[in-house]
């Protein structure tokens, strides 16, 4: 039995649902999202609340119970209030900038390394140490700060390059004499 899946998906005010045969459009402030549900599941929409169901007692049936849940849920949650990752630079001449649609990454290589900001992601540099990436989708933000991270991902001795904000970094000692 799915825990994640007995909870009902409580839909805010502004957001609408609706079920259109297997697909979910879920319409807010921020924008649209839309779900090509599994015939594993059915889901039901009454009085504000989105409940999901497993159509039979198939072990992929009970899988994809809580797995559609939490999917629905984040996009209810991302066309209400969005989703942002924050990234920090650290390194000397380490730096970012938002340049209309691309990002401009300067990262101890010979050359910039341009990144373009792909639709439904708004980024922003506060400083030339931060990146925040903000949109509704919360998978796109998240495979977006991880493109960003591997171009230069933390090193453990000085701990340069990009990180997620509040990411702790396993340090290793140098070499000794």
């Amino acid at each position: 039995m799915s825990r994640v899946g007995k909870n009902p998906v409580v839909i805010p005010e502004g957001v609408t649902l609706t079920h259109d045969g297997s697909r979910l459009i879920v319409k807010g402030k921020r924008g649209e999202l839309s779900f090509l549900t599994s015939k594993d599941v059915e889901t039901i929409i009454a009085d504000n609340e989105l409940t999901v169901r497993p159509a039979s007692t198939s072990a992929r049936s009970l899988s994809m119970w809580g797995t559609t849940r939490s999917v629905i849920q984040n996009m209810v949650t991302g066309v209400s209030e969005g989703f942002t990752k924050v990234l920090e630079i650290q390194g000397v001449g380490y730096k970012a900038q938002a340049q209309g649609k691309k990002l401009v990454l300067s990262l101890g290589f010979s050359h910039d390394v341009n990144y373009p900001i792909p639709k439904g992601i708004e980024i922003k540099t506060p400083q030339p140490t931060q990146i925040e990436i903000t949109g509704s989708d919360k998978q796109k933000v998240g495979q977006v700060a991880s493109e960003i991270r591997s171009y230069r991902p933390p090193e453990p001795y000085k701990g340069k390059g990009v990180r997620y904000a509040g990411e702790y970094i396993l340090r290793k000692e140098g070499k000794k004499k």
